[in-house]
């Protein structure tokens, strides 16, 4: 029901906006660090730190130095670090095989990091794009992008993180029945208290561009992902895909893009009232990075309303390049 104000000038909005410590005192909605997941991207080596050219400020980072930086961002306030490989060329095969090898570079960072720093949550990312030498999520057979094979391949991908010592197993692959042929595997191996943080509403979309420079992707992706990722112009699809990742065993959601599909995030949250989650992708923060390194925009205030806008709408947390940055400013608070 929406509140009956007196008129004017009994009601006067702009009192509570007349100094910092009203304003401070009546805003709705807020973000810290303790709603953040942040996405670090590794690769082989010791002692790298490479800077990801359309990401600035975004690092790949060695087994060594995922580790060190994991500790200083739980030391931060950030409660949960999400891992995305980098794979050249060479290191990928049409199996894929890669993605389920115990001592890959997800797993070895994985154990880095909870014996570093063990309660950092680690996540970690259950797709083939990573490793496949077409840059799709799924097998390819005869042009199509197959289901229920790959399916059996992300199962073995997820068991082995979950061996590893993973926290949360974060499918994004968008396969159908994926949640639930990883949730039966997880439960008949023993892992019955890892989460799945289902990329459930992930949309095909133009802002994936620097995310896949990071991680090896642009030039091994044959095709496009339309057969499997959502179709932008789709709202109610979101919803019915939210629904059967719940009912296959999904513990959270996530909407992919973020701002773009705010809309998406609201309609969730208020379906559903499960832990929602958005990923501020790398399209969306590199866009911000490149107008406030021209001087166009504010990088600071940018920052902050951008994700305070996923919380307004809805999400309980906020997969983002932006984590470290927003600990900083904020105190961990």
């Amino acid at each position: 029901m929406q509140p009956i104000h007196a008129p004017f000038p009994a009601t006067r909005l702009r009192r509570t906006r007349s100094s910092s410590a009203i304003r401070d005192l009546v805003q709705e909605h807020r973000v810290s660090a303790a709603d953040m997941i942040w996405p670090v991207f590794i690769c082989e080596g010791h002692g790298v730190e490479q800077p990801v050219p359309s990401m600035p400020g975004v690092l790949r980072r060695s087994v060594d130095k995922v580790a060190e930086a994991a500790s200083e961002a739980y030391d931060l306030g950030i409660p949960a670090i999400c891992l995305f490989p980098y794979t050249p060329d060479e290191g990928r095969t049409a199996d894929a095989a890669e993605a389920w090898n115990p001592d890959n570079l997800s797993n070895r960072a994985t154990r880095a990091i909870k014996a570093a720093c063990p309660e950092m949550l680690v996540m970690t990312d259950v797709a083939l794009d990573p490793y496949s030498d077409t840059g799709q999520d799924g097998y390819v057979v005869d042009g199509e992008i197959v289901n229920d094979e790959t399916v059996a391949a992300l199962v073995k991908q997820a068991v082995s993180q979950a061996e590893a010592g993973a926290d949360i197993i974060g499918p994004s692959d968008m396969m159908d029945h994926r949640i639930g042929a990883i949730r039966d595997a997880l439960e008949a191996g023993g892992h019955r208290n890892v989460m799945i943080l289902s990329y459930a509403a992930k949309y095909a979309s133009a802002f994936y561009g620097p995310f896949r420079d990071a991680v090896g992707a642009s030039g091994a992706l044959k095709g496009d992902k339309k057969t499997y990722q959502m179709n932008p112009g789709n709202s109610d699809e979101a919803l019915r895909l939210v629904a059967r990742d719940l009912s296959e065993g999904a513990d959270m959601v996530m909407v992919k893009p973020g701002m773009p599909y705010l809309d998406i995030c609201r309609r969730v949250k208020d379906q559903f009232g499960v832990p929602t989650f958005a990923y501020q992708v790398s399209g969306e923060y590199a866009m911000i990075m490149a107008a406030a390194q021209n001087g166009w925009i504010d990088e600071e205030r940018a920052m902050v309303e951008s994700l305070l806008a996923f919380k307004r709408a809805g999400c309980d947390g906020v997969l983002s390049y932006f984590a470290p940055a927003l600990a900083r400013l904020t105190g961990g608070a």
